[in-house]
């Protein structure tokens, strides 16, 4: 009893009786009933003592396991105490280390309840404001909203009001596993929604892509952008697996708990009915203009066949082209054949426009030689 409460044994003794005390004293011992019945009574006092300390050691113990759960502490300081929270669940007899119940591991044990008793209040308010963190990143995470500003409001009210701070901890404790539920129960969605928001964005690419004429010229990225569209392709054609199986999902889910399936605020199958009047209107524009490109090419090509020889054979000069003209110099006229002798004769007579025919006879002159 004296090793496990480190408590002095010959000075228990000596109180009892002196003589028993000193051990190198030849002189013999007293044994008498008194002196028997005052040991009995020693013993069964340090019994109670050790009973009565160990009880205390034990609700020390058990409040520092609570104080170290509620405020997060470090293993690193639990493990100071060790030698205290291990006797929470030992029975009276299987205490029998040196020291274990001594006063000044009681002592201790009190100081360190006291000193996180009085950092409760601060650790509690940090530990409040770090779950409610954590609601807001599994929130974020799954997609769903939450008025972070009204809700850190709320608990500043009820920490000033005068709440019991454990009680409030307690709670943000449960709103985290109900909160991670509902994440989890979101899941098989949000993954859904990834793969089709991911084909969306690939066929958005591909519009772009085969809009640019020169998406097979040769350059820098361009047999990466022909596997991205080759790939592309294959994926836009499944969006409409894609989106009839998330749709099915989302109505499971909303049936199952009888609630909209919000995403980012806005029930999430209004918006996947949107995108499919989106996406079929979009459809039904490119078809109207691959047909549009199809009759102007039609067109033109009728245009070439109608009109392309003409063109071709078309002489290069005009009849009618003005005088003076580089062209005009080689029209298929007399002045132009003989041009030389008829042009001085021309600008001889004085009369302009005055053509000489070629087979033109000087009847005037024959008349004359015959008169």
């Amino acid at each position: 009893l004296t090793v496990v409460m480190s408590l002095d044994f010959k000075n228990i003794i000596a109180n009892i009786n002196p003589s028993l005390a000193n051990h190198l004293n030849v002189q013999s011992k007293s044994i008498s009933n008194e002196t028997l019945a005052s040991l009995t009574s020693e013993v069964n006092s340090l019994k109670q003592l050790k009973q009565q300390r160990l009880e205390r050691l034990q609700d020390l113990g058990s409040s520092l396991i609570d104080l170290w759960n509620l405020m997060d502490m470090p293993m690193e300081e639990q493990l100071r105490f060790n030698h205290v929270t291990s006797l929470v669940s030992s029975s009276i007899d299987e205490i029998t280390r040196q020291g274990s119940l001594a006063i000044h591991i009681v002592e201790q044990a009190e100081v360190e309840v006291d000193r996180l008793n009085a950092l409760k209040t601060s650790k509690l308010r940090e530990l409040i404001f770090k779950r409610q963190n954590q609601l807001e990143e599994i929130y974020r995470n799954v997609h769903m909203d939450v008025d972070s500003e009204t809700a850190r409001q709320i608990l500043i009210q009820l920490m000033e009001s005068g709440s019991d701070l454990s009680n409030l901890l307690s709670s943000m404790d449960d709103q985290v596993v109900k909160a991670k539920e509902q994440a989890s129960s979101r899941k098989e969605v949000l993954d859904k929604v990834e793969k089709w928001k991911h084909a969306s964005q690939e066929e958005s690419w591909l519009d772009e892509y085969e809009k640019d004429d020169n998406r097979y010229s040769a350059g820098k990225g361009v047999h990466i952008n022909l596997k991205r569209a080759e790939k592309a392709r294959i994926l836009v054609s499944k969006i409409p697996s894609l989106v009839e199986n998330l749709t099915a999902k989302i109505k499971a889910w909303e049936k199952e708990r009888g609630m909209p399936f919000l995403y980012h605020k806005a029930p999430l199958l209004h918006t996947l009915e949107e995108y499919i009047i989106s996406r079929q209107e979009k459809q039904e524009e490119k078809r109207r203009s691959r047909e549009q490109k199809r009759l102007q090419d039609q067109f033109a090509a009728e245009q070439e066949t109608i009109y392309g020889s003409k063109s071709a054979k078309k002489p290069l000069g005009n009849a009618n082209t003005v005088p003076g003209t580089p062209n005009s110099r080689r029209m298929s006229t007399p002045s132009g054949r003989y041009g030389a002798s008829i042009g001085k004769e021309k600008r001889g007579s004085g009369h302009v426009g005055a053509v000489i025919p070629v087979n033109y006879v000087s009847l005037a002159k024959d008349d004359q030689k015959c008169g």
